[in-house]
């Protein structure tokens, strides 16, 4: 009987320690993760970013989104603040005041609500870019809210989005550039893997998302980075080459 006992403790033990949502760490760590161009890799918990001090915002943010973590009941925190793993050039909370722009997530708090950790590592901000209020509140928006039904109805979706760098529409006090279009970029692995890009401007519009679709190709050219550069160079190349609409709902 003792030994029995012993038995069961142990496996309640194991059983205990393992992790609510593991597939969340190991996924967002993947090696699909963007070859970084101008900026530094900084991992989170949940999300990854690459951060570029000349622009004071990141040139990408990437994660792994879960079912879980769209479902989950955390609520939003709104306690922006500077990340600590910003080595040069942070942003404080309050550097776009009174300049007109939202402080617009590139990972969404929306995306991240599987616990407090996750929802409250979205506010650092290194994850944010300056959004025009009617881009962030509105097609933005629109587009996030589809990526999140998007990854519900695919099991999970890989998702890369940030600023394009290259063009400036101007800069806030401090030297933040004010981007003028932002992307996006979402996959889903497996037996049957699809991709799908999107280029928006930094302004508001009431154009369906699907006007918006472009090649992964495209957001390179714009962006000077590799997305997904570790796939078989055969299926790199037939995923990112062309807008593929078939398989998504648009």
């Amino acid at each position: 009987m003792k030994f029995q006992l012993t038995i069961f403790l142990v496996i309640l033990g194991l059983t205990a320690c393992k992790p609510d949502a593991p597939s969340l760490i190991s996924q967002t760590s993947n090696s699909f993760s963007p070859k970084v161009a101008q900026g530094y890799f900084i991992n989170h918990t949940y999300y990854s970013l690459s951060y570029v001090p000349m622009h004071r915002q990141s040139e990408f943010a990437y994660y792994w989104l879960s079912p879980e973590s769209i479902q989950g009941k955390q609520v939003r925190t709104d306690n922006f603040r500077i990340d600590p793993n910003v080595k040069s050039n942070p942003v404080s909370s309050t550097a776009y005041a009174g300049s007109g722009f939202d402080r617009g997530h590139l990972c969404p708090a929306a995306d991240m609500a599987l616990n407090l950790t996750a929802m409250s590592e979205t506010f650092y901000m290194s994850n944010m870019s300056p959004m025009t209020p009617s881009f962030n509140r509105g097609i933005w928006a629109s587009l996030e809210d589809w990526v999140r039904s998007a990854a519900l109805a695919n099991g999970g979706l890989y998702v890369a989005t940030g600023p394009i760098l290259s063009s400036s529409c101007g800069t806030l006090s401090g030297g933040i550039t004010v981007p003028c279009t932002f992307y996006k970029i979402v996959f889903k692995d497996g037996p049957n893997p699809k991709m799908i890009g999107f280029i928006l401007a930094n302004a508001g519009s009431s154009l369906a998302l699907k006007s918006f679709a472009v090649s992964i190709d495209e957001i390179e050219r714009s962006t000077g980075l590799d997305f997904f550069p570790q796939l078989e160079d055969a299926l790199e190349g037939q995923l990112e080459s062309k807008v593929n609409l078939g398989g998504w709902s648009l």
